[in-house]
């Protein structure tokens, strides 16, 4: 079900990158369901992507940060010939998902570990991006009548 956001498109004045973000969403929520994913949220600036890969090696594997956007991918080799199965249940068909990241985030670390991808990210908000406490301070001004014969 496509929703129509161009009321709300008039209201933001420079925030075209919300806008893209909203559309680039929208194309991502069809994506197939391969391989299975899971995102936690591991403390408040950290977060976990866990995927799926069953059968493939490191070699098998990349990923890549690029403009706010993490891309997994997975490339198999054919199927040696001669194989017979009688069930084939494990999917080892190239795939790429695609993740988008908000702005500091980035890509700490990544592990391959029986059949499971695991991409840890971090929030790093610069000094200057996190909140702080702005202090009250009064000011001492003095303040002058003048009178009108003084102000000829």
């Amino acid at each position: 079900m496509a929703q129509d956001l161009s009321p709300l498109y008039r209201t933001l004045v420079g925030f075209d990158r919300i806008s893209s973000l909203l559309d680039q969403a929208a194309r991502l929520d069809g994506a197939p369901g391969y391989p299975p994913f899971n995102i936690e949220q591991t403390d408040e600036n950290a977060f976990r992507i866990e995927l799926a890969v069953a059968g493939f090696g490191e070699e098998d594997l990349t990923i890549e940060y690029k403009q706010n956007m993490l891309v997994v991918a997975g490339r198999k080799a054919p199927v040696e010939e001669g194989r017979r199965y009688l069930h084939r249940g494990i999917a080892e068909r190239s795939f790429e998902r695609r993740f988008g990241l908000a702005d500091h985030v980035r890509v700490d670390k990544a592990r391959l570990e029986n059949g499971l991808l695991t991409i840890d990210l971090v929030r790093e908000l610069p000094e200057a991006l996190k909140p702080r406490k702005i202090e009250i301070g009064a000011t001492k001004t003095k303040s002058r009548i003048v009178a009108n014969d003084e102000a000829a």
